[in-house]
């Protein structure tokens, strides 16, 4: 599958799908001040204008700044609660991980959800887009894995959610992953080569794990023609950028592996293939 087809399937994907697929939800929520206090008055004062909904995220931003977590969930729930796709966006991720509330995976998902459900056709060059892009990653992750006892896993759904990102909001993170689920055949017919396609894609925006598995396929020649030191090249950028994270041991392994076994020709090209992507990158 090309590409370009997936682009093209927006026009059926879109809107009529995803909306479809996640019917938005209503988070019952206390009414907010925006300096973070709990307040029974403000829906009596009539709807907040859009500049309130900023001033509410901002001030929830502060407070978490300051460490105060319970004032800044108060005023980023009183702009969540009225459509600020960035105020949902936090708290969302506030609830996945278990950052100053308690961690409920379920209220992360229904925060995701409502994002994607209400935002899928935003600009994908607006300023928002990137927190939409990441809702509907985190949500293929959930339909990928599941929520036990809450919402069970459906690897095509994941699939679904991946590729709207990847190809919608050409974002980094959901075209690696979605290059996984194509590579393994998980929720989607197994196909190597259109991995491939996306990790290049991703690893030309910088994300270090698909430099790492595009550096590798292309080193080993699987299932694209062999490039050794080019992949040794996208390996060497990928060891570099995934240093000190979560993926360093993997990635430092499949640059380590290699590195042994090329030959210096391709240990020097690779360097010049290096050298032109940093220039390039500096301009």
């Amino acid at each position: 599958m090309r590409i370009a087809d997936a682009t093209l399937r927006l026009a059926t994907l879109g809107a009529g799908l995803i909306l479809a697929v996640m019917a938005p939800l209503v988070l019952a929520c206390p009414a907010l001040a925006l300096d973070g206090s709990k307040s029974d008055d403000i829906v009596a004062g009539g709807p907040p204008a859009l500049k309130s909904m900023d001033e509410a995220f901002r001030s929830g931003a502060k407070w978490l700044k300051s460490g105060d977590k319970q004032k800044a969930v108060n005023s980023l729930e009183y702009a969540a609660e009225r459509g600020h796709a960035a105020a949902q966006w936090k708290l969302g991720r506030m609830y996945q991980a278990g950052d100053g509330v308690a961690q409920d995976d379920l209220k992360a998902f229904e925060y995701f959800r409502s994002i994607a459900a209400n935002h899928a056709d935003d600009n994908p060059n607006g300023a928002q887009s990137r927190f939409v892009a990441s809702a509907f990653v985190a949500l293929g992750h959930y339909y990928l894995e599941g929520i036990p006892n809450k919402i069970k896993a459906e690897p095509e759904r994941a699939r679904q959610m991946f590729d709207y990102a990847a190809s919608y909001f050409r974002d980094a993170e959901a075209q690696y992953y979605l290059a996984r689920l194509y590579l393994n055949g998980t929720g989607a017919p197994h196909d190597p080569r259109t991995a491939a396609r996306w990790f290049g894609l991703a690893a030309q925006k910088g994300q270090c794990q698909a430099q790492a598995m595009l550096g590798a396929m292309l080193f080993a020649g699987d299932h694209v023609p062999r490039q050794a030191a080019r992949g040794l090249m996208w390996l060497t950028l990928a060891r570099d950028a995934c240093r000190s994270g979560p993926d360093e041991t993997w990635v430092a392994q499949l640059y380590d592996g290699a590195y042994q076994q090329s030959i210096e020709d391709e240990r020097a090209l690779a360097l010049v293939y290096l050298k032109r992507w940093m220039e390039t990158r500096r301009e």
